[in-house]
């Protein structure tokens, strides 16, 4: 279902896909966001969600006139969870008032895993 609001000039429908490539972008600018993560309850393992497949790790859910997201990110290891979420709600619904118009009533976030990088420790 799209999101939709009503102006002077007539109803305005804004597809989920929009709202969720929109939020994406304006996850991954948070510091610590290393990307999106895609569960596979089959196998339980969490794979990072690049470029093209960024979407698919975020979930719009439209009811009415409110619209809610939930995001599966993976952190980078190291930095405060609890600060990047709260960095990663306020400017998904930042981002999405200023560029679509769209109130967000509720942002959730699940931290699927934790990036560490390996350096060579030879």
């Amino acid at each position: 279902m799209a999101a939709s609001y009503k102006t002077e000039w007539g109803q305005i429908y804004i597809d989920n896909e929009v709202v969720a490539r929109t939020a994406g972008m304006a996850a991954l600018e948070c510091y610590g966001v290393v990307g999106m993560a895609s569960v596979s309850y089959k196998d339980g393992l969490v794979q990072l969600l690049l470029g093209e497949s960024l979407t698919k790790g975020i979930k719009i859910i439209t009811d009415g006139d409110e619209t809610s997201i939930e995001f599966h990110i993976i952190v980078e290891y190291g930095t405060n969870i609890s600060a990047i979420a709260e960095n990663l709600i306020s400017n998904v619904k930042y981002s999405v008032k200023d560029l679509l118009g769209i109130e967000v009533s509720s942002v959730s976030v699940f931290v699927e895993g934790i990036r560490t990088d390996q350096k060579d420790k030879a």
